[in-house]
């Protein structure tokens, strides 16, 4: 598969109002996660890598914190995902991953985001079907068989396994995020992931012609400016 994962990283925020938007997705998403799985990282793997990330992107604790204590309330906004697809500059295929409140809003923001860059957004089915949805676990290592080993034994569906410059990547179906992390665990102590995460990967990349680069990126501008958008995903070959 190669490097062709994105980490969240890019998304960091260099000014004050982008550190707030940042913070805001970070919040709703925790929030969901614990409204979802419970509010105690140690019995929900998703929400204790949730809050690892956030705290390498630096949010606040006091964010986290208050996220946290909003899904305990069991009450509060009741957001529920949503994924949109459609052809980016220069046909490229592009994935919208959202929590929202409001669909409708929702629809109609993503929906002027692409016709912004003259874009188009798809129906549902146009483009997932040419992504890859994976669990990905990225971190310091260089006995990749010890780590096959432990996640064959664990019974874990194994997509794709590299070893490259001290970094041991492992690929697997997202159905399989919890027992994989579990499984990678246990066999190694003190484990820290650089990247652990469940992520869309286009199945194929390709460069994008020069003309299209501006309006690519105005486009991914626009959907992160968006503070339902959680995660964009795309085909072009960065």
């Amino acid at each position: 598969m190669g490097r062709a994962y994105q980490n969240r990283k890019e998304s960091m925020a260099k000014t004050s109002d982008m550190k707030a938007k940042v913070y805001s997705k970070y919040g709703r998403e925790i929030y969901v996660c614990a409204k979802a799985g419970g509010v105690d990282p140690d019995g929900n793997l998703s929400l204790r890598s949730l809050i690892d990330r956030a705290k390498k992107d630096q949010v606040p604790t006091h964010v986290i914190d208050k996220a946290i204590e909003k899904a305990k309330g069991g009450g509060g906004e009741d957001f529920s995902p949503a994924l949109y697809e459609g052809f980016g500059p220069g046909g490229c295929m592009v994935l919208v991953e959202c929590l929202t409140d409001n669909p409708n809003r929702t629809f109609g923001d993503v929906r002027q985001c692409f016709t912004k860059t003259k874009s188009k957004l798809g129906t549902p089915g146009t483009v997932k079907h040419l992504f890859d949805h994976l669990a990905i676990f990225v971190f310091k290592g260089d006995d990749e068989e010890a780590a096959l080993d432990a996640l064959m034994e664990a019974d874990v569906d194994v997509t794709d396994i590299e070893n490259e410059d001290g970094m041991i990547s492992i690929f697997a179906p997202n159905t399989e995020y919890g027992k994989a992390k579990q499984a990678l665990m246990d066999a190694f102590d003190d484990i820290e992931f650089e990247i652990d995460e469940i992520q869309y990967l286009a199945q194929n990349t390709a460069p994008i012609n020069a003309d299209d680069v501006e309006k690519f990126e105005q486009l991914l501008l626009l959907l992160n400016d968006n503070d339902d958008v959680q995660n964009v995903y795309h085909s072009v070959e960065v």
